[in-house]
Order: structure tokens, then C-alpha cells, then sequence
């Protein structure tokens, strides 16, 4: 067997280990009898696994006791919907950065239920820059103000948590959550799929403080109201049960690494060399200014784009797969999530140092 190195933007990479270790209970978890995946999620063996799954996210998050943590189905994006229904509590205004193309795909499902006030937006620079929060116009009646965390597409990252100027901040963290400490006391909602940095596609983890339970709107499922999901430990219907398992198992790898504080140090890392690589290079170019890059998702274009096609070839001739960039911005891109080894940043560099000398 011949393992790639896989640098997709989601569903991405696994740890190996976690799939070994996925690959030996499949047929029986521990002394059930049974494989995870035949489980009634009602059952003791469950029961366990889920209690597990949410002692070590809270843990690694150091998620305070006033927050619930849920973990839904229909991806982070139904939480572009889900958000407003649960928290708006009867104001008619939210307030949204846009930084760039998931941004604007949360702005347009929210502006469904509430008047959306776009605070500020990167459009004008192509979604290559941040906005200086001093310039934010934050509106005091709004029930909220959301950013995107980490933007795959465009490979823009929030070094810091913004001032929402009073308001609840809500934050859509898929593409970065785990891949660095964060200070969860300073939102009320953060949500997240889990197929960059958690395990597989399928489990959205939803983290809300207390105060902002039971305001759904009467309109919203009970399977989407926060507050029936919270007192239903996430279970008010079956929930995708074996992804749950696979994402407890990528939970107990990242404590074996050490924890966040300690996978941070990686990926700073990790960035810091394929940044470096890019920037001394006459081929490539990296469109973000760079107190914005992504450590996550790294973009990339290269100077003559007629090479794009020989580019991919190569490289998945060399073992590295899923470079394509974006279709709506083109060029390359590098994904480097927390399982994404060092030595996969160091064979991608390697083989653009040679594909640069030979083109």
C-alpha cells in the first residue's frame, strides 16, 4: 500500500494512525461484540462514545461549563440558517464580515431572517486582506456579529479574535478550529463541520453559551433548535453515529500530540516553510497579504498559467494530491490541517524547487 500525501481543502487528510486504529475495531469495539457503526445510539456502548467524544473536545478547548456542545448534522453550512433562527431573539438585524466566499454564502442564507449589515468587507482588495476593525460600523441593535474564522477559499486567516463592540460574536470555524487555542469564553456561538480538522464529513459541532438557548423561532425544527438538541444530548434523532466514533479518535490523536497548544507550534511551522518557499520563488506567488495568510489553506498561482496542467500532473505523479486550487479563483492550493505531516510540506516544497528549475 502506497499512501499519498493528500492535501485537500475538506474532506481532507486523516491522521494514519487514526485509521489504523478505525481499521482494528472495525468488525468489534473493544468487547461489544459489535462494530461502532451497528450500535442502537441509545445504547450503554454508545453512551460511552459520546460521553468520551464531548469530555475531550471540552477539554482540548477548555470549553467553560456555561456553554453546550452539540454535534448536528447538515454540515456548517445549515448553521448559515441556523444561527439566525436560534439567536436572534426577536431583533430583526445581524450584523456580518465578510471576508470572503463563505462569508458571503452565510450573509445570503441569514439574510432570509433578518436584515443582514455587512460591518465590513474585503471585496474590494479580492478577498486578499482583512478589514481594520477600527473602520467596523457595528450596529448596537443587532443580535449578533458573525465572521468566518478561516476562509479555504481564498486562504485568509484571523490571527485574533475581532472586537464585536458589545454584541454576541458567533464564528464559523470549520477550516481552523483545533489548530490553535482559543479563548471560547469570548463567544456565544461557534460552530464547525469537521471534515478539515476533526474527522470526516457528516458531524457539525455547535458550541453555545447557556443564555442564548430556547429563543428559537417558532418556525425553526426541532431538530434544528439548539435547545431541544442540548436536552437531548444531540440525540433527539439518530445521529451520524460512526463519524461520531471516527471524531472521538482524531480527538484522543490530537491529545497524543500534545494538544492545541502544541499542534499550533506544527502548523505554524508547516506555514512558515511553504510561505517562505513561495515567497523567494520567481514561479510562484501567494495573493494574501500576509498578516491575513492562512496557516490552513495556502493559495498559490503560478506565473504562467498554461503550466497549471503540467503542474498537477507532476505532482500527483510525486504523490501529492488535491492541489488544484478553487475552481472560482484557480491556480494551486495547499491544504495543511492538523494531520497533514511536516514531511508532506517538505516533499511539497522539494517538488516545487525542482519543478521551478526544469519549467
Amino acid at each position: 500500500m502506497s499512501r499519498v500525501y493528500n492535501f485537500s481543502a475538506g474532506p481532507s487528510a486523516f491522521p494514519e494512525s487514526v485509521l489504523l486504529k478505525a481499521q482494528q475495531e472495525m468488525l468489534e469495539w473493544r468487547d461489544s461484540g459489535m462494530s461502532v457503526m451497528e450500535m442502537s445510539h441509545r445504547g450503554k456502548h454508545f453512551s460511552s462514545i459520546a460521553e468520551e467524544l464531548e469530555s475531550d473536545l471540552r477539554g482540548l478547548l477548555a470549553i467553560p461549563d456555561n456553554y453546550k456542545v452539540l454535534f448536528l448534522q447538515g454540515g456548517a453550512s445549515a448553521q448559515f440558517s441556523l444561527v439566525p433562527q436560534n439567536i436572534l431573539n426577536g431583533k430583526t438585524k445581524a450584523c456580518y464580515i465578510n471576508t470572503g466566499a463563505w462569508s458571503e454564502k452565510a450573509i445570503k442564507d441569514a439574510q432570509a431572517y433578518c436584515e443582514v449589515i455587512v460591518s465590513a468587507s474585503a471585496e474590494s482588495t479580492k478577498f486578499t486582506a482583512i478589514p481594520d476593525v477600527a473602520g467596523w460600523a457595528i450596529d448596537p441593535q443587532a443580535a449578533y456579529l458573525h465572521y468566518t474564522s478561516n476562509e479555504t477559499i481564498h486562504g485568509v486567516e484571523f490571527q485574533d479574535i475581532p472586537d464585536a463592540s458589545g454584541l454576541p460574536l458567533v464564528s464559523d470555524m470549520s477550516s481552523n478550529i483545533l489548530s490553535r487555542p482559543i479563548d471560547v469564553s469570548q463567544y456565544s456561538v461557534i460552530y464547525a463541520g469537521t471534515q478539515k480538522n476533526m474527522g470526516p464529513s457528516g458531524v457539525t459541532v455547535v458550541i453555545v453559551r447557556d443564555d442564548l438557548l430556547g429563543h428559537a423561532t417558532k418556525a425553526t425544527p426541532s431538530v434544528f433548535n439548539y435547545a431541544e438538541q442540548a436536552k437531548n444530548q444531540s440525540m433527539l434523532n439518530t445521529p451520524a453515529t460512526y463519524n461520531w466514533y471516527l471524531v472521538g479518535l482524531v480527538l484522543k490523536w490530537l491529545q497524543d500530540q500534545g494538544g492545541v497548544a502544541a499542534i499550533e507550534q506544527r502548523n505554524i511551522a508547516k506555514a512558515a516553510k511553504l510561505y517562505q518557499a513561495i515567497d523567494h520563488s520567481s514561479l510562484y506567488h501567494n495573493p494574501v497579504e500576509i498578516p491575513y495568510r492562512s496557516r490552513m489553506n495556502v493559495p498559490f498561482i503560478l506565473a504562467d498559467e498554461n503550466l497549471d496542467k503540467a503542474f498537477l500532473a507532476a505532482a500527483e505523479a510525486n504523490g501529492l494530491y488535491e492541489l488544484k486550487g478553487h475552481r472560482s479563483v484557480g491556480g494551486m492550493r495547499a491544504s495543511i490541517y492538523n494531520a497533514m505531516p511536516e514531511a508532506g510540506v517538505d516533499a511539497l516544497i522539494a517538488f516545487m524547487n525542482e519543478f521551478e528549475k526544469t519549467h
